[in-house]
């Protein structure tokens, strides 16, 4: 079994329950945040739809950062209402406030080596939905596929920003970091193609002259197809597709 370093790029929060994952496998790993999830100071759009939550027909996590921040303000689901989630990180956010297939309606993609709104929307009954209200809890960014989707059908929907991503600061103590991490050969666990964008441009960055054909070189594990299709445009070499879901990524860690 391969002993490089991994290195979780996820926000911090999102990283140390897979941290102590691999620590388990006695997988040696670093935190490198690459995306910082930030609440939003005005909370009040939040906890409006929340108040008036029996009014949606079905509501829509694009993430668990969206499920995170929305359950924040809920004492219990109203179980009637059906939800819909893209990967096996948002069932998994979904299982910690006590919501799973026995007890709530979620629909998600069946296809675990597509999980992405094209895929989530193959599984919705958009007949059934006729007349009523949907409603998508997303960042203050995202794609607008979905909305698009649902407006197309002649349903009506209302998008929520519920949290804000940006790239950390990338201070002196992180190019240092960086800078040692381009010396060997690792693993990074990279969950979004923002990520890896940011990752590219901080190495433009750097006083190396091979920084970012160093990181081109690296392999990279990624759980969904357009991120992989964003590393190949961007010039990654090495290249692990999985399928959704930690346990999938550990599955390719020690293979």
């Amino acid at each position: 079994m391969s002993r490089r370093n991994v290195i979780i790029t996820r926000p911090l929060a999102q990283a140390q329950d897979f941290a102590a994952q691999l620590q388990a496998l006695s997988r040696p790993c670093q935190l490198f945040p690459l995306i910082e999830i930030h609440h939003l100071e005005n909370q009040t759009e939040i906890s409006d739809k929340v108040a008036n939550l029996n009014s949606y027909g079905l509501v829509v996590f694009v993430s668990p950062n969206a499920i995170d921040a929305f359950f924040s303000h809920i004492r219990q689901w109203p179980t009637q209402i059906p939800i819909g989630v893209v990967g096996e990180g948002s069932r998994l956010a979904l299982a910690r406030y006590g919501l799973h297939s026995d007890n709530a309606t979620i629909i998600s993609p069946s296809n675990k080596l597509k999980t992405d709104s094209e895929a989530l929307a193959a599984e919705i009954d958009f007949a059934a939905l006729a007349d009523q209200q949907v409603l998508i809890v997303r960042g203050t960014t995202g794609r607008e596929f979905l909305a698009e989707t649902f407006r197309s059908r002649g349903i009506h929907v209302t998008q929520l920003a519920a949290y804000r991503r940006s790239a950390p600061e990338f201070s002196i103590s992180v190019k240092k970091q960086l800078e040692v991490l381009l010396q060997s050969d690792n693993d990074w666990v990279i969950t979004s193609s923002e990520a890896l964008r940011t990752l590219i441009f901080w190495c433009e960055q750097l006083p190396l002259d091979n920084a970012v054909a160093k990181i081109q070189h690296q392999h990279i594990i990624v759980p969904h197809v357009r991120i992989a299709e964003t590393a190949q445009a961007l010039g990654f070499h090495f290249i692990t597709l999985t399928a959704s879901g930690d346990e999938q990524v550990l599955v390719a860690l020690q293979s």
